[in-house]
C-alpha cells in the first residue's frame, strides 16, 4: 500500500466515524450543499456568462450563440451543447491535454440534465428549416476544484443560459443574416438543477466536497425541473444504491433542488 492509498483510508475512516455521530468534516448537515455564490454577466463579451463558486470549487460558463448547420435529422430544432475543462492551475492532479474520461462524463452529465429538461425550447431556434439554426454553446472552464464538479458546472451553465441574449437572423440570399436591434433571451421553459450525492459506507450526503468525493463508493446525480420532476440521473462509482436508497435521493433532490433554484432566479433577476 502506497502512502497515499493509506492517507486517502485515513481520510475515509475519519470522515466515516463522523458520519456515524451525524456529522460531516466541514460542519454540514448530511443533506446540506454548500454555500452557493453565482455571478452573472463575469465575461462582458460573451452572448451569456456566469461565475459560479460552491464551496471552494470555482467554475466560470461562457455561452456562445451562432447561426450553424441543423442536425440531419433535426432541421426543426436549434443546438444546444455543452463542454467542461479543468485548467491545470485547478488542482495539483490536473495536467494539459486532451480531456480524460472524468471530464467527458462531466460535460455530458451536464449536457444532459439541461437537455432532458428542455430548458431551451429548441423548436424556437430555427432560421430556415433544414438550413438554418442558433446553436447555444456552453463550454465551461474549471478554476477551482474541491469535488463534485457536477453541479457547480450544472449551476454555472444554467445561469449563463438564464443571462443570455440571443442575437437574430433571418436569411438573405440564402445566408442567414444578423438582423441588428433584435436581441432577445434565450426561450427558457424551466430551470433544472442538479444535486449531486455520494454514499460513504452506508450514509448519503450532499455536495460532497473534495475529501468526501476521494472517499465515496458510489455516488448519484439527479436533475430536477421547476415542477419537480426528475428529468436526468447518473451513478457512478463502484458501489451501488439500494432501491430505497434511489428513492431517498429522488426525496432529496427535489428538496434542496427547489432552494438552489430560488438562488438561480435571484441572481438572474439581479443581473437583469
Amino acid at each position: 500500500m502506497t502512502s497515499t492509498s493509506v492517507i486517502d483510508e485515513l481520510k475515509k475512516s475519519q470522515i466515516l466515524e463522523l458520519l456515524e455521530q451525524g456529522k460531516r468534516v466541514d460542519g454540514r448537515a448530511l443533506d446540506e450543499p454548500r454555500k452557493l455564490m453565482i455571478e452573472i454577466n463575469a465575461i462582458p463579451k460573451a452572448n451569456g456568462s456566469a461565475r459560479v463558486r460552491l464551496g471552494d470549487s470555482e467554475v466560470i460558463c461562457g455561452v456562445k450563440i451562432q447561426p450553424d448547420r441543423p442536425f440531419p435529422d433535426m432541421g426543426d430544432k436549434g443546438i444546444f451543447i455543452c463542454t467542461a475543462e479543468l485548467l491545470p492551475l485547478s488542482h495539483p492532479s490536473v495536467e494539459t491535454g486532451p480531456p480524460g474520461p472524468d471530464v467527458i462524463e462531466l460535460a455530458r452529465v451536464v449536457d444532459r440534465g439541461i437537455r432532458e429538461s428542455h430548458m431551451i425550447d429548441l423548436s424556437q431556434l430555427v432560421i430556415a428549416k433544414n438550413k438554418s439554426v442558433v446553436g447555444v454553446f456552453a463550454d465551461n472552464v474549471v478554476v477551482d476544484y474541491d469535488g463534485n464538479l457536477f453541479d457547480a458546472c450544472a449551476y454555472a451553465t444554467t445561469a449563463a443560459i438564464l443571462s443570455s441574449k440571443m442575437p437574430k437572423w433571418e436569411m438573405k440570399d440564402d445566408v442567414p443574416t444578423l438582423v441588428e436591434g433584435g436581441e432577445s433571451s434565450v426561450p427558457v421553459t424551466t430551470i433544472p438543477v442538479s444535486v449531486t450525492m455520494g454514499k460513504i459506507g452506508n450514509y448519503i450526503i450532499v455536495d460532497p466536497n473534495g475529501d468526501e468525493w476521494d472517499s465515496m463508493d458510489a455516488r448519484i446525480t439527479i436533475t430536477t425541473d421547476s415542477n419537480g420532476n426528475i428529468c436526468a440521473l447518473q451513478k457512478g462509482g463502484i458501489g451501488g444504491f439500494t432501491f430505497d436508497e434511489v428513492i431517498k435521493c429522488g426525496e432529496i433532490s427535489v428538496k434542496v433542488g427547489s432552494k438552489i433554484r430560488e438562488k438561480l432566479k435571484q441572481a438572474k433577476e439581479g443581473g437583469q
